[in-house]
């Protein structure tokens, strides 16, 4: 298994509950659209401590897998339609799981 963590900051004007709604509901239905994608949780209501606003939490069934979901027309189309145009910064993270 791989997981595959995601931290965005959004631009300040586009900060806002909808935004944020959108990127959560477009990419958790992305689970059972994209082959080797397991789980996806998207969180959207981080405490003051935080310093990103929204997080990406997914584990994948293999590195191919994470390879394939990063080309697959349906995140594609969410990635470029209800994320990249309002995020200022992403941080990535992918590792195996090796329990």
């Amino acid at each position: 298994m791989v997981k595959h963590i995601i931290l965005w900051t959004l631009k300040p004007e586009h900060n806002t509950p909808e935004v944020k709604q959108g990127m959560k509901q477009g990419l958790e239905a992305l689970v059972g659209v994209v082959p080797g994608l397991v789980e996806m949780q998207v969180e959207i209501s981080p405490l003051a401590s935080s310093n990103a606003d929204v997080m990406l939490y997914s584990v994948l069934e293999s590195e191919e897998a994470l390879k394939g979901y990063a080309v697959h027309p349906a995140h594609v189309e969410v990635a470029n339609t209800l994320v990249r145009p309002f995020t200022a910064t992403r941080a990535c993270m992918d590792f195996v799981v090796t329990e």
